[in-house]
């Protein structure tokens, strides 16, 4: 796998893509005057300061480890993806605002061919980035960059939409459709930022691995389980491209330190084997102590 600071580049394509979509979005929305064509172009001004964090958060997510930051710096992608949704919820309100006074002062639409033909362009750029993206985000569980490609998907029906209601304001002449699209647009990209942050949020608050994982996991404990060793108090967390799970390793109490040892590596290996870039803690006891259980509640306080 790629060392996280390789995916930098993945960065300065969303940023190089930014550029080139609000040109073409600008170009469309100049020869048209379309507010609905506006609204897609202010997304793109979105894309391209999210692009510009991104790059930010994936450069400090890929420095390692250090004595003030033991865990390493890979929660600095939930930021990313915390403040694109931010600009979301801004862009969306921009949009808003555009689209009301369009619909208050209705204004002849120009050039819709044209303009429609250079604004599909740039969703086509769109929808080629945000696919290697998308690929990126997950080999690499990247949050930063999957929730960039989200974005872009986003912005690619966006764009869509507003093609395919421009194209209707043009032939019929309802001049009122172009700002009522635009408020749809709107609320589009507002649930998609919503939602982003949302998962920010619930990252930073640690929450456990995706039950896909969390399964893996237990596979690999049911095969000691069959051994006679016995475990509780798994806990996992996920931490953008980083995973931790700590657990509980219950055995015989008459084994010695060296054969408990042994069995807690090889227990180890194989929970890293099942869930890539895992870190991996645990915690032997004697399996007949009473004082063992004493710990078996997530809150060890209780």
């Amino acid at each position: 796998m790629e060392s996280r600071s390789a995916l930098l580049r993945y960065a300065w394509l969303s940023i190089a893509a930014a550029l080139v979509t609000i040109a073409l979005k600008g170009v469309a929305w100049w020869m048209t005057s379309s507010v609905g064509l506006l609204s897609d172009a202010l997304e793109s001004f979105v894309n391209l300061a999210a692009a510009m964090f991104t790059l930010y958060a994936l450069a400090l997510a890929a420095r390692p480890p250090d004595e003030e930051h033991a865990y390493g710096y890979s929660k600095a992608e939930y930021f990313a993806s915390g403040f694109e949704g931010t600009l979301i919820l801004v862009a969306a309100g921009l949009i808003a605002v555009a689209a009301t006074e369009r619909l208050l002062h209705p204004r002849p639409l120009e050039h819709v061919g044209a303009g429609l033909a250079v604004n599909a362009a740039a969703a086509v750029v769109n929808l080629v980035v945000a696919r290697i993206l998308l690929a990126a985000g997950r080999a690499h569980r990247s949050i930063a960059l999957e929730a960039d490609a989200r974005h872009l998907f986003t912005d690619v029906w966006t764009s869509a939409g507003v093609i395919a209601g421009v194209a209707a304001v043009g032939a019929t002449g309802w001049l009122w459709l172009d700002p009522v699209l635009a408020l749809a647009v709107a609320a589009n990209i507002l649930w998609s930022g919503l939602k982003l942050m949302r998962r920010s949020a619930l990252g930073l608050l640690d929450r456990a691995l995706p039950e896909p994982d969390r399964r893996a996991i237990d596979a690999v404990l049911d095969g000691y389980r069959a051994q006679g060793l016995d475990f509780h108090a798994l806990r996992t967390r996920e931490a953008a491209g980083r995973s931790f799970v700590s657990v509980h390793v219950l055995v015989p109490g008459d084994w010695t330190v060296q054969r408990g040892h042994d069995a807690v590596e090889e227990i180890e290996a194989g929970i890293r084997a099942a869930v890539p870039a895992a870190t991996v803690f645990t915690h032997l006891e004697p399996r007949d102590d009473p004082v063992s259980y004493r710990d078996v509640r997530l809150d060890r306080r209780a």
